[in-house]
């Protein structure tokens, strides 16, 4: 579940651009790019609104939590219901926190979610080049690489590639061994 102290913070780390780099980037007009919301939008909605984004059967968005139960981060499901597939990302805002299992168990839990919980038959993630520590992490998890997107990511002035990966439902269950095979949306 997200909170509105969720989103406050999450609006703060994205003004560190390490941190906004790492996850979606900027939109060409220079704010930080987020998927399935804006968090200085978000901020000051009404409770309505705050219920249309965060009950969207087509946007998943959770926030991660430490084991001292402070907000760390976002994982994002993005559900495409008619193709069976997602596009996952996951952002842990705490610099103080990179590289010490967060984003490994965060996308753990993605997963079951997408899988289990939700049925689909493939995720992905697109990950910029530049990202090589996501890159790994994806890659030790299971992930495929799957395409390259050809400079499709602006960074520091220069533009870079883009690397898909994925992983289907069968892949899952055969590194999850309790779990079956052949979801299907």
């Amino acid at each position: 579940m997200v909170t509105r102290k969720d989103v406050v913070r999450l609006r703060k780390w994205l003004e560190d651009n390490d941190v906004t780099e790492s996850w979606f980037g900027r939109y060409s007009y220079g704010d930080p790019a987020h998927l399935g919301y804006h968090p200085a939008l978000l901020e000051k909605a009404s409770d309505k609104e705050w219920e249309e984004i965060f009950n969207d059967p087509e946007h998943r968005i959770y926030s991660i939590y430490s084991e001292q139960s402070e907000h760390i981060g976002e994982l994002h499901l993005a559900i495409e219901q008619s193709l069976g597939d997602g596009q996952m990302s996951i952002l842990i805002g705490r610099k103080d926190l990179w590289h010490q299992g967060y984003g490994t168990a965060g996308v753990k839990v993605g997963l079951e979610a997408a899988f289990e919980g939700t049925g689909l038959y493939r995720i992905w993630v697109d990950i910029p080049e530049y990202n090589t520590a996501a890159r790994a992490m994806f890659e030790h998890l299971g992930f495929v690489h799957e395409g390259t997107l050809r400079k499709s990511r602006p960074h520091e002035g220069s533009r870079f590639d883009s690397i898909v990966m994925g992983m289907l439902a069968a892949e899952y269950a055969t590194r999850t061994p309790h779990k079956r095979p052949g979801h299907t949306v």
